[in-house]
């Protein structure tokens, strides 16, 4: 397993526990030492998440919030303008994901809240590390995004249909 699979699956416990899950809890569970699990932790709060850490384990905080999953398709050069204007109406870009027809689905998590993350994100794109992940789907791709409600997902929808990214409600 690796580091990132590991926080993945760290995420996932914590986000589906009734009750604070132990830091020895984890540690045990994924065979390494609790000084791994603090970095882990550490790492997932530099992804966005709201992480708490209490006498009886970590919580994850979540706001309440409402999310869309939307289709979308456009190129390269309109990926700033795409995630900017969702930012802009207060939506978070959760992830990406694709269908491959051969691959089948495949997702990477974003975690895109602001214009300043955002920009992050597109100068590692253009610096050539990677490619977009639409890009072995001529640009066809999905998004899932959050936000503090429905009428802010439904301006968001509106806003991707008016620049002709939106492909279709899913």
């Amino acid at each position: 397993m690796t580091g990132a699979e590991r926080r993945d699956a760290i995420l996932n416990r914590i986000k589906n526990s009734e009750k604070p899950v132990a830091g020895r809890s984890l540690a045990e569970a994924y065979d390494v030492s609790r000084q791994v699990i603090v970095q882990d932790i550490a790492l997932i709060r530099a992804a966005g998440y709201d992480i708490i850490s209490t006498n009886r384990g970590y919580i994850l905080s979540e706001a309440s919030s409402v999310s869309r999953i939307f289709k979308v398709r456009h190129t390269d050069e309109q990926l700033e303008e795409e995630l900017y204007s969702i930012v802009d109406l207060g939506g978070t870009v959760r992830n990406v994901m694709v269908n491959h027809k051969v691959y089948g689905q495949m997702e990477a998590p974003l975690n895109i809240t602001s214009r300043r993350k955002a920009a992050e994100f597109i100068a590692d794109i253009r610096s050539g590390k990677s490619s977009p992940l639409k890009n072995i789907t001529s640009d066809y791709h999905y998004h899932t995004v959050d936000a503090d409600s429905e009428e802010t997902l439904d301006m968001i929808e509106e806003m991707l249909a008016e620049k002709g990214f939106l492909v279709n409600k899913v």
